[in-house]
């Protein structure tokens, strides 16, 4: 699936930050880049789920390391529909969501307390067209640990 040109936004105020590849075909290591405001994952995913839903269609899982986050929920009710979660100790600072069955999406997680300026950096370069760039180093090379 191609994603539609323009695909960047504040989702609510103050809330999340959304970036995603605009390039016509899907060819980088990363999808795109998410700047949560906390590591709370029922605060936080409803948003990124809601959002990524309009652009892309239904979200039925979503994989994220359970390391990064305060709490980890098995299942969230989103815009009506049941949204499973997977937890790992993969710690590569990466969000995989999936529409349908096999249609991953693979998201850099910005950590919430980079300044906006790394987070702004990052996310570009995340997004930039056939980048080969593994999350963690787009991170280090914009001087956002992983802990911030």
């Amino acid at each position: 699936m191609t994603l539609p040109d323009g695909i960047h936004e504040r989702v609510a105020p103050g809330a999340l930050l959304l970036r995603l590849q605009t390039a016509s075909a899907r060819g980088g290591l990363l999808d795109g880049a998410w700047w949560p405001r906390s590591r709370s994952a029922g605060a936080e995913l409803p948003g990124l789920v809601s959002a990524l839903a309009g652009h892309i269609g239904p979200i039925t899982r979503v994989g994220l390391d359970a390391s990064a986050w305060d709490e980890t929920p098995t299942r969230l009710v989103v815009d009506d529909r049941v949204v499973h979660l997977d937890w790992s100790p993969v710690g590569d600072d990466t969000v995989l969501v999936t529409r349908g069955e096999r249609d991953h999406f693979k998201l850099l997680v910005i950590p919430p307390t980079a300044s906006p300026s790394a987070a702004r950096e990052a996310m570009a370069r995340a997004v930039q067209v056939g980048n080969i760039r593994q999350a963690e180093q787009i991170l280090i090379d914009t001087g956002i640990t992983s802990s911030s």
